[in-house]
């Protein structure tokens, strides 16, 4: 197999892990294949790294000019989610260890915005692939003394947002959200409100395109009125599938002729439900759907 195909899958979980965008990912895949045609494969001794140092370095590139074109979008910005879990469409491979899952997660890839791109950079080169410093400077083109700096002050903004996401369990998570989609169905706000922590974050991505909330919904009150206004005008036919994504439990709101509406990421801690994302700009949702092209439409993903 060429270096390059036999490389594909992690240089695309590292560009997808540093710009949180499936589409960006695979183009920065494609302009690094392109690249690698060019190259005289007599000079690069180590196809490996050579491979990894470009889309790293295309990944912060691109980080950078999103940057830039996310200030003029309407709405809030979410991750683009990948689906998980299959191995006929699960472009990140298998996600084996808690750590693998972690580094996909959708609330790391939201927290991962936080961060410059060179501070990304070499939290995800150490974190979700285990490089050493040494490495990961080579990768980034800096220092090793400054690739540790840049992973410490990293992990130091990452930890300022909170404690590192448990595990989830997927049983009590199931039974969390069947109730919550329940209540929100039959408008019953107030045992709705009852499953919600107080603290309770809704956020919508709909690019513009799809109507939704623009703004971020907080509060028990808020958000419960929110959801269930929301299912009574827009829920007609659509059907709540769960699934996992990102290496997690999710929702797939899906429409009457079989089309992926919203994929929907739920958090559930000691008090309820904690946050709500919606992911709903077809264009994002565009890449799940492609994943599920290749399977000749939507299965039973429940597990």
């Amino acid at each position: 197999m060429d270096d390059f195909e036999r490389q594909r899958g992690r240089l695309f979980g590292i560009a997808y892990r540093m710009t949180g965008t499936a589409t960006d990912a695979e183009e920065i895949v494609q302009d690094a294949w392109l690249r690698w045609q060019d190259v005289d494969r007599t000079t690069v001794r180590d196809p490996d790294a050579y491979l990894a140092k470009v889309v790293t370095n295309l990944s912060i590139r691109q980080l950078t000019s999103a940057r830039a074109r996310r200030e003029m979008y309407v709405g809030q910005w979410l991750p683009e989610p990948v689906l998980t879990g299959r191995s006929e469409f699960d472009a990140l491979g298998p996600l084996e260890v808690v750590a693998e899952r972690e580094s996909v997660s959708f609330a790391l890839l939201l927290l991962l915005e936080r961060l410059t791109p060179a501070e990304r950079a070499a939290y995800v080169l150490r974190e979700a692939f285990a490089y050493g410093y040494r490495e990961v400077a080579e990768l980034i083109g800096t220092s090793e003394a400054n690739a540790r700096q840049l992973a410490s002050r990293a992990g130091k903004k990452l930890s300022a947002e909170g404690p590192r996401q448990q595990p989830v369990d997927q049983a009590g998570w199931r039974k969390l959200v069947e109730r919550f989609i329940a209540a929100a169905r039959l408008g019953e706000i107030e045992e709705l409100e009852k499953l919600l922590a107080e603290g309770v974050v809704s956020r919508a991505d709909s690019g513009g395109k799809v109507s939704a909330a623009r703004n971020v919904l907080v509060g028990r009150d808020r958000v419960a009125r929110y959801l269930v206004g929301a299912l009574q005008r827009f829920g007609v036919g659509i059907e709540a599938r769960l699934t996992e994504a990102n290496g997690g439990p999710a929702l797939v709101a899906v429409g009457p002729e079989g089309t992926i509406m919203a994929i929907c990421f739920i958090g559930v801690g000691p008090e309820g439900v904690t946050d709500v994302q919606f992911v709903m700009n077809p264009e994002k949702l565009a890449f799940a759907v492609a994943q599920l092209s290749q399977i000749g439409g939507l299965p039973d993903l429940s597990w």
